[in-house]
């Protein structure tokens, strides 16, 4: 009986210590078992949303148990979170570093446009962001982190680029934070809100984006250029 108590209440740092040496993953520790759950709650929220979706749907779908998929996420909201998280880091990976090198500021921001507008608009970027839409209606924290995490991290990206050319004298921006806001909305003109609303059903081809990001990049330096911009341009087009 003493035994049966002791085993009961093992210490977990135990636990942890002794899948180690017999070169198992803890438990919630595995990223094989992990990425099958969020490959299965990645098929019931796109099937069902998140409002629709249970535990009971995504256990079945990812072939685990119930227990086990409770020791890697404490409910609904925290799987739906972390599916999120990986769906960011794999579609827009690397993409801000373009803007940590950029000798030539027009082809640069031409060339981010063009990446941008085509993963924001993308099947994959469009079902998870009306999933988080639907699901911040009932919990706006949620909605708050995801977009602290993924579009305002990337929007201080292209402000810190913004005041980097301002300080290379190239622009003259007396609100970066809004002009920032404004470039990537040039680049999505009309595009995100189609893909949004399933006006289109499928992702815009690649002619259209590069020709509203070419002229979004125009307008753009059109307002907030500077003539020093100007003149390194015509230089440059002219050798």
């Amino acid at each position: 009986m003493g035994e049966t108590v002791g085993n009961a209440e093992t210490d977990p740092c135990e636990d942890l210590l002794e899948g180690l040496r017999r070169g198992r993953p803890a438990a919630g520790q595995d990223p094989v078992k992990r990425s099958q759950i969020i490959d299965g709650a990645r098929r019931v929220f796109i099937e069902k949303g998140f409002e629709a979706a249970s535990m009971n749907d995504i256990t079945r779908e990812a072939g685990v148990s119930k227990g086990t998929i409770y020791v890697y996420f404490a409910n609904k909201e925290e799987l739906f979170e972390a599916l999120i998280e990986e769906e960011r880091g794999t579609i827009f990976k690397n993409m801000y570093d373009m803007l940590d090198h950029a000798d030539d500021l027009r082809q640069t921001l031409i060339k981010f446009g063009k990446v941008l507008s085509m993963k924001i608009t993308s099947a994959r970027v469009i079902q998870a962001q009306r999933t988080v839409i639907g699901a911040s209606d009932r919990i706006p924290d949620m909605g708050a982190r995801f977009y602290e995490r993924g579009p305002k991290r990337g929007h201080d990206r292209v402000v810190t680029f913004l005041n980097a050319a301002i300080e290379r004298g190239l622009l003259e921006i007396e609100d970066v934070d809004l002009a920032a806001y404004q470039f990537t909305e040039l680049c999505l003109a009309g595009l995100f809100r189609q893909c949004i609303f399933a006006y289109r059903t499928k992702a815009p081809p690649q002619d259209e984006i590069d020709h509203i990001v070419r002229s979004g990049v125009d307008l753009f330096l059109k307002a907030y250029g500077t003539e020093r911009l100007a003149e390194g341009e015509k230089t440059l087009h002219s050798s």
